[in-house]
């Protein structure tokens, strides 16, 4: 299981211990909502795409949509998400537990500006009930080959 894979990768890292695993699911932003306890736009949804033929994760805030064009102007292709089966071959994690973190090398991760109006967010950990809180600088040290801050969300303003 990959949060077995996260765990050890932070354990690492020496945060461990602020994975949270919960008794309902937390696989969509607003189960993970629930879940954490906070409104949606905290959860930090990982959204994983195909830029060629690589695959990579664009980290954004829950309440957050990737805008077409913004898409397209940074990456130079049409947004196309990974099917269920591509991310769990490709990225590791299952659809529900999609995180940036424990990744195969080639897995690119940018993080959404959408994230920063907050001083902590919530990102999977692996599993489809699990999440760690984070401040967007943990986030962006922890998350595994991090490129960039990106803006390629709307309707979060």
């Amino acid at each position: 299981m990959s949060i077995q894979r996260v765990r050890a990768y932070f354990e690492r890292l020496g945060v461990a211990d602020r994975i949270q695993e919960f008794d309902v699911s937390s696989a969509t932003v607003e189960l993970a909502a629930v879940a954490v306890g906070v409104e949606g736009a905290r959860i930090a949804k990982s959204l994983s795409f195909k830029v060629e033929d690589d695959p990579i994760i664009v980290v954004a805030a829950g309440d957050a949509k990737v805008d077409n064009s913004r898409y397209k102007a940074q990456f130079h292709t049409k947004a196309k998400m990974l099917t269920h089966e591509e991310a769990h071959d490709l990225i590791g994690h299952d659809v529900g537990g999609v995180c940036p973190f424990a990744l195969p090398e080639g897995v690119k991760v940018y993080l959404d500006v959408s994230l920063k109006r907050f001083e902590t967010v919530f990102p999977a950990a692996g599993s489809s009930n699990s999440a760690i809180e984070l401040t967007c600088g943990e986030l962006e040290r922890y998350a595994s080959n991090f490129v960039e801050w990106v803006d390629v969300c709307k309707a979060w303003q």
